[in-house]
Formats: structure tokens, sequence, C-alpha cells
């Protein structure tokens, strides 16, 4: 169904991270037509007096202006990257600062006949919840336990390395100079760092280590703020055979970070930007960048076309989206769920499992919008920390254990970039189909995730 008729207006509230078991749980799918109805106090966030459009093509400057002048608006951002150009889109994605109610701009907007889509600039946000001490004591059940990821046994064949792949982490910054993940710090070939120059002519400065496109700067980790991020690339890609903390899924392998996901949440306009940011990369001309898969463990808000025209920019390059289910604890069957809910081929549903392989209380689930359960409990990683306080205080290596999808989804992540390293010549399809085809069969997913089971890499 074309995008101009059927459009999502609201999802309910975010929070596919590490959470608790009681978050909020996403509202129903409705018609975009009904959107003035769904925007109510209690509902998804948005950013107040903001809205996305996409024009139609052809649409005239007086036409624009008309609809723009009708929703009481003017052009705050236009949004046309490098992944939009390569695909055709030179129009790319407006957004509108409005003096009326979002609803009600949206209807306006809808209502000119010169749009494809209008919709609110959702926000999207997570909160991490942490328990208790890791590979030696038993404590990284999701590598090495019964109802674990297998990982244990790859490590064990010499299925560690993974340093010829390259995995994004779309979601807060991490933390690159800790002492678990250091070595697997991936940088971006083009740019050379410090010289205060775009490099590589991506309209980013200085982007070595990624981009921080809530803050519109180079300095992806910001401290300890950015645990969640730092947590899910120990999950991925931290060190393994040193003797320290804990291992990864990938003992070697380079993290990439696009961070969207700021103090007070993150917007689909800075997440459409981190989405592009990995396409362009890998598909630019110059010191291509091996992007296989990028880790989403954030969600919430409403149907975006805009997102998913970024997701699906990515598939076409390749490049797989490996996203949270949710925390809710509900059937995204019944009550969609985004980013994880997207039609788009490249994503990867995941669930997240307990160390017993029951299905973890908070988890959401689907048997047709979720693929594959993994470890999401009691899971520990790598996190920021800090010692000393004021003027005095720093900032060092530490470890903590999270619960959620969150947590879940970068075992999933990590998998897919095992399986690429093993098996270069790979795409996407494939790796997608091998993950899934893997699982383990686990009473508790039979009926609530695509699969019927749990991932599986022991067999990579």
């Amino acid at each position: 169904m074309k995008t101009t008729r059927r459009l999502s207006a609201v999802i309910a509230t975010l929070l596919l991270t590490a959470c608790s078991a009681d978050d909020t749980a996403f509202a129903p799918v409705v018609e975009q037509a009904d959107a003035t109805a769904s925007l109510v106090a209690g509902g998804p966030r948005f950013v107040p007096g903001e809205l996305l459009v996409k024009f139609k093509p052809g649409a005239t400057a007086t036409n624009r202006g008309r609809a723009i002048a009708a929703a009481r608006a003017s052009v705050g951002e236009k949004i046309v990257t490098a992944a939009m150009r390569r695909s055709g889109d030179a129009e790319g994605v407006t957004v509108l600062r409005t003096g009326m109610g979002v609803s009600e701009a949206v209807q306006a907007m809808l209502t000119s006949g010169t749009v494809e889509y209008a919709e609110p600039n959702w926000i999207y946000t997570h909160q991490a919840t942490s328990n208790d001490p890791y590979v030696t004591n038993g404590s990284l059940w999701g590598m090495n336990g019964t109802f674990g990821s297998g990982a244990s046994v790859a490590w064990t064949n010499n299925k560690t390395d993974c340093s010829a792949v390259v995995v994004g982490i779309i979601d807060e910054g991490y933390m690159y100079t800790h002492a678990d993940l250091a070595a697997n710090a991936g940088t971006n070939p083009g740019e050379t760092a410090g010289n205060g120059r775009d490099d590589d002519g991506n309209g980013l400065v200085d982007d070595v280590y990624g981009w921080d496109f809530a803050g519109n700067n180079s300095s992806v980790f910001d401290g300890v703020g950015d645990d969640h991020g730092t947590h899910v690339a120990g999950t991925i890609g931290g060190v393994g055979g040193n003797g320290a903390g804990v291992a990864g899924v990938c003992w070697k392998v380079k993290l990439l970070n696009a961070k969207f996901l700021g103090s007070t949440g993150g917007t689909t306009a800075n997440a459409i930007k981190a989405v592009d940011y990995f396409t362009t990369l890998k598909t630019r001309a110059n010191n291509p960048v091996p992007v296989v898969a990028t880790n989403n463990s954030w969600g919430g808000g409403g149907f975006s076309q805009a997102l998913k025209d970024a997701i699906d920019r990515a598939d076409a390059a390749g490049i797989l989206f490996v996203a949270a289910a949710g925390n809710s604890a509900t059937n995204n069957d019944a009550t969609a769920s985004y980013p994880s809910g997207y039609t788009s081929a490249n994503i990867i549903a995941v669930a997240s499992i307990t160390s017993t392989g029951a299905l973890s209380s908070f988890s959401q689930y689907g048997a047709t919008t979720v693929d594959i359960g993994a470890p999401g409990s009691g899971i520990w990683s790598t996190v920021p920390v800090s010692s000393g306080g004021g003027k005095r205080a720093t900032i060092g290596s530490g470890y903590a254990s999270y619960n959620g999808t969150s947590m879940a989804t970068p075992h999933v992540a990590g998998a897919v970039a095992l399986y690429k390293a093993i098996n270069p010549s790979a795409s996407a399809v494939q790796i997608k189909a091998a993950i899934l085809n893997s699982a383990t069969p686990t009473p508790s997913l039979s009926g609530k995730v695509l699969t019927g089971g749990r991932l599986n890499v022991s067999g990579f």
C-alpha cells in the first residue's frame, strides 16, 4: 500500500532497551488520518513543535509554501544524506517547526496534497537497570551457559577473530578507550584524527570513531552517561583471551559508533542520519568500510516512513539491522513495535531469554514479527565508571549486569559478525538465513518468535 494512503501515526512509548518489565506497552498502530486522535498526553513522546515531511516530486515552490503556511510552520532543517542521494532521492526529508499542535500540523500537511508523508519527530530513549559478579566464574552465561549463545563452543574451535568485519553501534556513545574495548575500536579510514578537516567529504569533521548526531560533533563518548552503548559494545566485541573482564561474541572485531541517543533521548531525524551514516561509509567509492550490521537496542514512537526508508537504504547496501523487540511483555503481532517491526528484509528482531531458557518476563515477542531469542537477562558487560569527585573525578573501565532486549540484541549482532568472518563471501541475505536456520528450538519461544528458538553460534 502506498505511503500516502497508509502510515502509522503512533505506537506507544519507547524503551526497547535495557529496561524493567513494567515499561509502558506500545499503543496500537492507527491510520495516519487518525493521527490527531492519537497524539495525546501520556502517549509516545515527540519533539514539540516539529514534524518530518517528504514533499512529492514535482511539488512547486508555491504549493510547498502554501502547505507550510497552512501548518503555520517554517523550515528548520533539510536532511539530504549522501545515502539518500545515492539512492536517487534528491528531495530528502524536511524538518518543519510549527506554531500549532503537531497533530494539527500533520493533518494540514497531509490535506495539502503536496507531501508523500508527514509525521511527528518521534523521540527514542531507553532506561538501563543493573543487578550483580564473568567467563571463568560462570557469570557470562550468555556466552557459555546451557541456554547461552554457544559462543564458547565457537571459541574452542578457534572462531574468535572477526577483525575484518565492522559492526555499527547506533545508540548512545560507547567508551572506545575501555580496557576491554580499546583493541576493537574501529576507525574511519577516510578520516585523519585531529586535523580539523573533513577528509572523506561526508560533511563531518574528524569522525574518526563515528559521529554524535545528538550533539553534532565527533565526540562519540561523553562520560558515564554512555553506559548503555558501552554495555552493548562489550557483548558484541569485548576483547577475549586477555585475562580480564568479559569477552564478546567476537574477540576481535571493529566497532564504529553513530550516537543519536542523548540525555533526553534521540529523535527520528537523528536516527535517520545515524542509519545513513553507516550506509554511506559502506558504499562510498574511496576507503569503503565493510559494515556488516548495525546494532539497534532502542525504539518507540510511531511508524516513521522516513526511518523505514533509511533502513531500506541500508538493506540495499547489504547491511543487516539487528533490533530489540521491546521490553513491555506484549505481543508485537498484535501491537506493532518499531523499529524491529518494520517489514524491511534486513531486520533481525530479537527477544530476550533468561539463563534457564525462559522468555524474559519483560520481553516482547511475536510469532511473525520477532525472529529469534537471545540471552538478555543478567548480562554482564563493559561500562564506564567514575571514581573520585569534582574536578578530580576520572572515568575508568568497569563492568555491570543489565537486563533487556537491548542486551539480547548485541548477542545477535556479534553472531552476524562471527558468521561473516567465517564466511567472508556471504551476503546479508545469506547471513540472516544462517542465523535464523541455526536457532535451537526452545519451548518458551515456540509460537513466540518466528524460528521458535534461540541463538546458537556453536555450529558456525
